[in-house]
């Protein structure tokens, strides 16, 4: 009797103590916890701490408050000015309501599931009315603000608060970016052509303009020589005639000299003179 007493002493024991253990909870630091009574939500503790509940009637689901991350596929949007662009973006969320969470998308998995199909909808909403010019300028962190609270205003009856969005690639897709690289190639090698062209006829016109000066300066250079030549010519038989007139012999000595110095030059023909010869008269009478 007293060993029966005893065993079911130990087997009480040991329920109060199992109602005892079930009945406390732990919301450590970081955490949120979701009570339900039979699937009924009945409350939530956010205050870290031993917390108790009634034992196989209330169940305890923990949430955790750090920042989870969205990686959502890369996305094809039509910009507002139907330009294609690649959008790769990066998003970040906390369950600030464990009780909107639950009944939402319980899940975390679910949760980001839901979050990516709210961001692409958000950017094709936003970015639809936006061209590529001012995507890629100064502008950007304005849209980018802009998807990030359109987006948690959204996401606000899930139970979780968006703390970033960021756009970390926005890129035109390949066959977009071949067919601009192509075009451009075509369009500088136009220019290339028309200043080629240009270059050329501008040349042309230099050169023809150079021609035109070197002509009017060399013919107005050969007009000032002759007319320096003659004026000099003129002078010289001024001279001349006057230096004749004061001393007619020594100057047709001087003529006659000048005549035998080219006569009998190594280059001129021969000549063949008799010695009765005008020309030899010096040779025989000497000079005046």
């Amino acid at each position: 009797m007293k060993r029966l007493l005893a065993r079911s002493a130990t087997i009480l024991g040991i329920v109060i103590a199992a109602t005892l253990y079930s009945s406390c909870y732990v919301v450590s630091e970081g955490q949120q916890a979701l009570i339900t009574q039979f699937g009924r939500p009945v409350g939530v503790e956010t205050e870290p701490g031993l917390k108790f509940t009634l034992p196989f009637v209330n169940t305890v689901t923990w949430y955790d408050t750090a920042l989870h991350a969205i990686e959502p596929p890369t996305d094809l949007i039509i910009l507002g000015d139907q330009k294609r662009v690649e959008i790769d973006t990066y998003s970040q969320f906390q369950i600030v309501d464990p009780l909107r969470f639950s009944q939402s998308v319980r899940t975390i998995d679910d949760a980001r599931s839901r979050l990516t199909q709210i961001i692409s909808s958000s950017l094709r909403r936003v970015l639809g009315a936006v061209t590529l010019p001012a995507l890629l300028s100064t502008r950007r962190d304005a849209i980018i603000g802009e998807i990030r609270d359109d987006v948690a205003a959204t996401a606000r009856p899930l139970g979780v608060e968006i703390v970033e969005v960021r756009i970390r690639r926005a890129d035109l897709p390949p066959e977009t970016s071949q067919a601009i690289y192509d075009r451009m190639t075509s369009e500088r090698r136009r220019e290339a052509t028309e200043l080629r062209a240009q270059g050329f006829e501008w040349a042309q016109e230099i050169e023809a303009k150079a021609d035109r000066e070197r002509s009017v300066i060399l013919a107005e250079a050969q007009l000032k020589a002759r007319i320096a030549r003659s004026e000099g010519d003129a002078e010289a038989s001024r001279l001349f005639a006057d230096a004749f007139g004061q001393n007619v012999k020594f100057f047709t000595f001087y003529r006659a000299m000048e005549s035998y110095r080219h006569a009998l030059a190594e280059s001129t023909p021969m000549l063949v003179l008799t010695p009765q010869s005008e020309l030899l008269k010096f040779f025989n009478a000497g000079a005046p």
